[in-house]
């Protein structure tokens, strides 16, 4: 089975006595990211959440940051980009970029699982120009040309 390398953390003094970042369940495929501040989110309101943590991701890995679908269902809880992407030479906190979509505030507590994050393959590709590109069935077919069923 493919091993993958592992993921250096530093805990800053904010993030000292929170859970690292874990997985849920066995099955899990993304690691649990607690916020290390306590806020209130206003609706509509965007706040970039300190998780009190800095990374290594190793080089040619990334971290995508992605919402809890609990807390997008039942409170709106949401990233304006998510997926987000940690690049593997960022040495700074790693802050969740949350937005608030519903309609009362949301109380963020500190310690409080806020996203996910998974480590992924990110090779980087070289650049070839080519004068013309290789036929597909789809061809040019854009947005919804796949159909609804």
């Amino acid at each position: 089975m493919f091993q993958p390398p592992p993921l250096k953390v530093q805990v800053l003094p904010h993030g000292v006595g929170l859970d690292l970042p874990s997985y849920a369940t066995s099955g899990s495929a993304g690691m649990d990211l607690r916020s290390a501040v306590a806020y209130t989110l206003a609706p509509m309101e965007r706040y970039a959440i300190p998780t009190g943590l800095c990374l290594a991701i190793p080089q040619g890995w990334e971290g995508q940051i992605r919402p809890r679908s609990g807390l997008a269902l039942r409170q709106g809880l949401g990233m304006p980009n998510a997926p987000g992407t940690i690049d593997a030479d960022y040495r700074g906190e790693l802050k969740v970029l949350l937005i608030n979509l519903g309609s009362e505030p949301i109380e963020l507590i500190r310690g409080m699982r806020i996203a996910q994050m998974l480590i992924t393959p990110a090779p980087q590709v070289e650049i070839e120009l080519v004068e013309d590109l290789d036929a597909t069935k789809r061809g040019e077919a854009g947005f919804g040309s796949t159909g609804l069923l």
